[in-house]
């Protein structure tokens, strides 16, 4: 049967998984890069834009947090892109997952429109995405 299925060019299931586990892996590394640009972006942001540093005592968090922020979030896309354990994987994505709903919360907070906290809901969906895709990435190594 299988003889007769790759005489026709059909793909095996040997082939399928493959195919599947390649998919994730390019979708992981895409997802992840965009992700990784955007909180980079929002890292440099709030070191050199002043308009920045005024959205962030606009609500309430002191300035030393923002500087402190932006470390996290270099360490964190380092820790990302990096080949580190899973485990120090798992713990950037959790700081970063704490990020994002703590920004949400502090713009709706003070009465924040989306123009406001759409980046963040934006940079969310992104989060989910290359965790999701991690996740699956990881089990698809596991059961190889």
């Amino acid at each position: 049967m299988n003889v007769t299925l790759e005489g026709r060019g059909a793909l095996a299931p040997m082939d399928l998984s493959m195919t599947r586990s390649k998919a994730i892996v390019i979708g992981f590394w895409t997802i992840t890069a965009l992700f990784c640009l955007q909180i980079g972006f929002t890292a440099y942001a709030q070191m050199r834009l002043p308009q920045v540093a005024e959205a962030f005592t606009h609500l309430g968090f002191p300035d030393y947090f923002r500087v402190e922020l932006t470390w996290a979030k270099l360490l964190g896309v380092v820790l990302l892109l990096a080949p580190v354990p899973a485990r120090l994987k798992e713990w950037a994505y959790a700081g970063f997952a704490i990020t994002l709903v703590s920004a949400l919360v502090a713009h709706f907070a003070v009465g924040d429109g989306p123009e406001a906290w759409g980046w963040a809901a934006g940079t969310s969906v992104l989060w989910g995405l290359s965790y999701f895709l991690w996740r699956r990435r990881q089990a698809t190594l596991v059961s190889a």
